[in-house]
């Protein structure tokens, strides 16, 4: 029906898990990297556990990272946690495929009866495969991480819907972290639940258990700018040449479904439908309202209103409040604001890894690196310059002190910002890291979906992105050639200014120019002033010629 109508190949908003439409927003992908790495540092025995909303994309994840695990990882995926120990056992020991089922001995025949006295007794019938006992199953498993630790191996459980475990069962799970070596334990776990799983994991009786949580990540919804985001990837994933949602459904959408990937699918599919049966080539506000109304139980739109609420009146405390994050460094700084992706419809991770470093450093390697590395060095800048093609001049500049306008036709910008869309807008840029009390600059090379790849002094070094947290607070220098005077020249509404914006803005945007300004930096959540700043010149400008990173696959 709507298909044809609004130039689709696919039905784009279909609740059913499809890999092709997999987005994953700035806290997915931060949730990804710490999945990883706390199977990367598995040796420690923590647990890892991720909570989130019914339908935020715990489950996405938890088969992202069965797709990604590191090389030489066997993985344990328990789906239905509602077992008791011992049979939460035997569903770890068939996940890892060990032979525990012994067939057990078949009866001695009973002897005839006296009626039936010349009668052959009937034969016994085979008995199944007895289940073996709480301890032949932990004997088993125990014998088989010693043989993956004596190879090199890791193994990893993922148990989902963890809050689902009874408290027996989360007990079992721990006795699991007992099974160690001298120096190293043989299992790590990661628990995926609901926000439920924080209270059970609080109560007393569990407190051995939380005390061995070494990394914590709470899976946020989406905001208005990811909504927006994630629309626009799932239509152009569906075929879409144009986006049928007008600014105000998307901000309606967002308010609806309270940011939720599930309920966002629910009701902009209602909603392409009603738009379908109204004649409409745009959706409206007045057509998201309907179709919540229609798609949505009244329960859940007063929870998802509930829900918009607190975003919209306690944003920032919301952010700081629902994500922990207790690693090797649990005073890391994390960068600033999000920024989104300044790419129209792109939204996807790079899903080729990066070859395998000699040698990635761990935290403490990194600030030792760091505090060596000479502060006033300026190789990076150098090479940056050089990457660039740009004037020798711009070789005597300071990046410390580097002016905006640094050479005639040059830009310099110094701000903050997450890495994700910095690898999006794709070019080649300064990271200062932090090991107090030195600072150096980094060159930002790469990254995949668990490492970064960086130069630091000249010397190339890949590290997890979770050690670059520890190190990086988001302040990033950047240089790009760019008309001079064009922020005054835009708003003097010149000619030749106005042209090379426009020429930069996707097609469709509105005609007045500061609404097509605003609308681009509402994509890629920047602040929608409408006016041209460096941070949305530094945006408008990725497409352009010149240095890209070398991780890229898009």
């Amino acid at each position: 029906m709507y298909l044809e109508y609004y130039g689709l190949e696919q039905a784009p908003f279909s609740i059913t898990p499809d890999p092709h439409y997999v987005f994953l927003s700035e806290h997915h992908r931060d949730a990804l990297a710490h999945l990883l790495y706390g199977i990367q540092q598995g040796g420690s025995g923590g647990f890892v556990q991720l909570t989130g909303e019914v339908g935020t994309g715990k489950t996405t994840l938890s088969r992202l990272l069965l797709n990604r695990l590191p090389e030489n990882t066997h993985a344990a995926l328990v789906l239905n946690p509602r077992l008791e120990p011992v049979e939460l056992l035997q569903t770890i020991c068939e996940e890892l495929r060990l032979p525990v089922n012994k067939a057990a001995p078949a009866p001695p025949a009973a002897p005839a009866s006296g009626k039936r006295k010349g009668k052959a007794a009937a034969p016994a019938a085979p008995r199944a495969p007895a289940t073996p006992g709480g301890k032949a199953l932990f004997d088993a498993l125990s014998a088989y991480l010693l043989a993956a630790y004596a190879k090199g191996d890791r193994v990893v459980l993922i148990v989902d819907e963890a809050q689902n475990l009874s408290t027996e069962a989360l007990e079992q799970v721990r006795l699991l972290t007992n099974l160690e070596t001298e120096t190293q334990k043989l299992l790590q776990i990661i628990l995926i639940g609901q926000p439920e799983l924080r209270d059970t994991l609080a109560r007393p009786e569990l407190r051995q258990l939380a005390q061995r949580i070494t990394a914590r990540y709470h899976l946020r919804p989406l905001d208005e700018a990811a909504t927006a985001a994630y629309l626009r990837h799932r239509l152009n994933t569906a075929g879409a040449k144009r986006f049928p949602f007008s600014q105000d459904a998307v901000r309606r959408l967002h308010r609806r479904s309270g940011g939720v990937p599930r309920l966002i699918n629910v009701v902009a599919e209602r909603a392409l439908l009603g738009g379908y049966a109204h004649d409409l080539l745009t959706i409206d506000a007045k057509t998201v309202d309907r179709a919540a109304d229609e798609a949505l139980a009244p329960s859940s739109a007063g929870q998802r209103r509930e829900l918009a609420k607190l975003f919209v009146i306690g944003g920032l405390a919301v952010a700081a409040t629902v994500l922990a994050v207790v690693v090797a460094r649990p005073d890391a700084n994390r960068p600033a604001s999000p920024v989104a992706s300044t790419r129209t419809g792109t939204a996807s991770l790079p899903t080729a890894s990066l070859p395998a470093a000699a040698s990635a450093p761990d935290a403490d390697a990194l600030l030792q690196r760091l505090r060596t590395t000479p502060p006033a060095s300026t190789r990076e800048w150098s090479a940056l310059v050089a990457a660039w093609k740009a004037p020798a001049a711009l070789r005597a500049v300071s990046p410390d002190a580097c002016p905006a306008a640094p050479a005639p036709g040059w830009r310099c910008l110094r701000s903050r910002a997450q890495l994700e869309p910095l690898l999006r807008i794709d070019r080649p840029v300064l990271l200062r890291l932090r090991a107090e009390p030195q600072a150096a600059w980094a060159t930002l090379l790469g990254a995949d979906a668990r490492r970064v790849r960086l130069s630091l002094d000249g010397a190339p070094l890949e590290i997890d992105r979770v050690v670059l947290a520890g190190v990086w607070n988001g302040e990033y220098l950047a240089i790009w050639p760019a008309p001079a005077m064009l922020e005054t020249r835009f708003a003097a509404n010149d000619a030749d200014a106005l042209a090379w914006v426009r020429r930069r803005l996707p097609a469709g945007s509105a005609v007045d120019p500061a609404a097509a300004l605003r609308a681009f930096q509402a994509r890629a959540g920047l602040r929608g002033s409408g006016t041209l700043d460096a941070d949305t010149l530094f945006a408008l400008t990725a497409g352009e010629p010149g240095p890209h990173l070398s991780a890229r696959t898009e």
